[in-house]
């Protein structure tokens, strides 16, 4: 089973945050969706032996397209690709977006899974983000969406400058008290070349605060725990039965396609990521021509990715596998590497799997990039 990520390069506004390729400038929608239409039909090749589990609409800001072009890409996937007969098709979506109007196309379209970009039920954060909807807009539109979609995720952001664990515990209590059974929640970070980070160098904006982020984590995972949420991968929380397939397609190391520019793909050998350049890609594809970059990847690489991913879910790293697929060498290394992690209470190993205990979860990362290596073959 595999997976289709398509790239949507366009938002309303700039959140202060967002270092995501995406464009304010709507002129080039049209064409856009006609490249997609048509990298889809270049492509097909590549996934001529696959079965397509998931369809995924990100961005940027997908819920910009209207159902007839949302429509026209779906059906161009199911023209050029195998579907599976229940595949879970995901749309991004801003609550500003989502009209009743707007809700009730969805509805009526193949999208059977909404992600709504809340990030805050506050104005106070929404301001200090520059996000296009505000905090009225963010309850009703998912007041409204749950009359017609089962399968819904809210995003959230915490470790918000001035967002105290207060605020954090209520926006938490306020997305459990409407009930949607998947939550995907994510520490504020500074990305380089944001207005964010231009904002806290000149000191209008109080730096991020990295032990008030890891605080926000724990009471995270203490509320939704305690709620009947799986935190099955660092950032993803989901009731038994309403796990992301996407995500949890691109944990587990399956392949997946991603189409549009700075769309990346994977097939577990190689890596490829489109131009991130709307005019550029646009001129490529009517031209037949992929804008795309490639890197094979070593067993190296694909050990350190499978690493890094598999310490952030709750499958952890199956070292049956690593001795299997990557060979003793890297399974020594691996246990090696380990051991003090382990004495720490950071990492234990259960059912030949090693995981990240409680304690560690919030540096899963770090602990990964720990248990990395350069240059064994």
């Amino acid at each position: 089973m595999s997976g289709i990520y398509i790239h949507i390069p366009f938002c309303k506004q700039a959140c202060h945050y967002c270092d995501f390729h995406f464009s304010t400038n709507m002129g080039k929608k049209e064409a856009m969706v006609l490249a997609l239409i048509k990298e889809l039909e270049l492509r097909k090749e590549e996934f001529k032996d696959e079965v397509v589990e998931t369809i995924y609409f990100g961005g940027g800001t997908p819920s910009v397209l209207n159902t007839a072009e949302i429509d026209q890409i779906i059906g161009a996937v199911y023209g050029n690709y195998t579907v599976v007969s229940a595949p879970e098709i995901t749309l991004e979506a801003n609550p500003d977006d989502l009209s009743k109007e707007k809700i009730l196309e969805l509805a009526n379209s193949p999208i059977n899974r909404l992600s709504i970009g809340i990030q805050s039920f506050f104005e106070e954060d929404l301001k200090l983000m520059n996000r296009a909807h505000n905090a009225q807009e963010a309850e009703a539109c998912i007041a409204m969406a749950q009359v017609y979609f089962d399968n819904i995720s809210i995003d959230l952001i915490y470790g918000i400058p001035g967002m105290t664990n207060e605020r954090w515990i209520s926006n938490i209590e306020k997305a459990l008290d409407f009930g949607v059974p998947h939550i995907s929640s994510y520490a504020l970070t500074v990305e380089p070349k944001t207005a964010l980070k231009t904002f806290i160098d000149k000191g209008l904006v109080p730096p991020v605060d990295d032990e008030l982020a890891e605080s926000h984590f724990h009471i995270l995972v203490q509320k939704l725990s305690a709620a009947g949420f799986v935190n099955y991968e660092i950032s993803n929380f989901g009731k038994p039965g309403y796990f992301s397939r996407n995500n949890t397609a691109y944990w587990q190391g399956k392949k997946y396609l991603g189409i549009g520019p700075s769309a990346h793909s994977y097939d577990r050998i190689r890596r490829g990521w489109n131009i991130n350049n709307n005019a550029k890609y646009i001129k490529a594809i009517a031209q037949n021509e992929l804008p795309m970059e490639t890197e094979v990847l070593s067993k190296t690489d694909r050990y350190n990715e499978y690493v890094m991913t598999g310490l952030r879910t709750i499958w952890g790293v199956s070292l049956e596998r690593i001795k299997t697929e990557f060979g003793q060498k890297f399974y020594a290394y691996l246990t090696q590497q380990a051991q003090k992690k382990i004495e720490d209470g950071l990492l234990y190993i259960e059912n030949d799997r090693l995981l990240v205990s409680k304690k560690g979860k919030f540096l899963s990362d770090g602990i990964a990039a720990d248990l990395f290596l350069v240059n064994l073959s």
